[in-house]
């Protein structure tokens, strides 16, 4: 069973922005993993056309796309936490790691318009996680002036997390569109979903799929338009519900971990009936 999780030449290229011969590599070594494989699990419909294209040469049949839906039931029951907006009125959050490819500086250039074009100083933004580009793009926030209005926690234990997603107002995917994430599923965006809140994105193919209407989508990688569609949203506490309303319904009546499960099974039934 090949479980196929990123597409790996185009994370190479989101992360370095090139390609050479480690990229082709990474496409045969894909090639060569799909052609091993007996079944494949796709986490979204973009990567089963890739397994089922001439790239993975697999039979529809043989692949399941299985999403990265959480797992309602091992959601904390945790309530808002006003002491984390400090005194601001709006509050915004990111979950996620801190590397160059989930484009943490986008989100300090969506701040600065914020707070410097717009001259809005009532909205905070928390980012939550570690990773290799966490002090990279803390000191990018100092040097930006932007420390007031952006903290970084680091990693913090889940239940902090999720607490800090269950009072903002609004949660955040910075990330470019790219080939990568166009096709790609971000397992954060549906975290946020479950928590019942509005989102705003770049527009990407596997985004819309998993938010639909729980979401406002940014063309062009626009950062000002993000900036824009942040304070817009913020002003209609009417649309907000209605888009956490509708994100969280999705969760539950599709995406979840225990509709997903189905297929899962599915594809290692397939596989031990053929060994048998």
């Amino acid at each position: 069973i090949f479980d196929h999780h990123d597409i790996t030449p185009e994370n190479y290229v989101a992360k370095y922005g090139k390609k050479g011969l480690l990229f082709k590599i990474l496409h045969l070594m894909e090639k060569a993993t799909f052609r091993t494989a007996n079944i494949v699990i796709s986490t979204n419909e973009s990567y089963k056309k890739i397994a089922t294209s001439v790239r993975g040469s697999k039979r529809i049949n043989d692949v399941y796309v299985v999403r990265n839906g959480p797992d309602l039931r091992k959601l904390p029951n945790v309530k808002p936490n006003p002491e984390l907006r400090n005194g601001f009125k709006y509050l915004l959050g990111y979950v996620g790691v801190i590397g160059q490819q989930e484009n943490i500086d986008n989100l300090l250039d969506i701040m600065s318009y914020i707070v410097n074009v717009r001259k809005r100083e009532d909205i905070k933004c928390i980012i939550v996680g570690s990773g290799p580009s966490w002090q990279d793009v803390v000191d990018l926030s100092k040097r930006m002036k932007l420390e007031k209005f952006v903290e970084f926690t680091g990693f913090i234990p889940e239940e902090k997390m999720y607490e800090v997603l269950c009072s903002a107002d609004i949660c955040l995917n910075p990330e470019f569109n790219n080939e990568f994430t166009d096709k790609s599923t971000m397992i954060k965006i549906m975290e946020y979903m479950a928590f019942g809140k509005p989102v705003i994105q770049h527009n990407s193919t596997e985004g819309r799929y998993s938010a639909r209407e729980s979401s406002l989508y940014i063309m062009n990688n626009d950062p000002r338009m993000f900036g824009d569609a942040i304070i817009s949203l913020l002003e209609d506490s009417q649309k907000r519900k209605k888009m956490g309303v509708a994100g969280k319904r999705r969760i539950e009546e599709e995406l979840c971990w225990e509709k997903q499960i189905i297929n899962l099974h599915g594809a290692y039934n397939r596989v031990l009936t053929k060994a048998n």
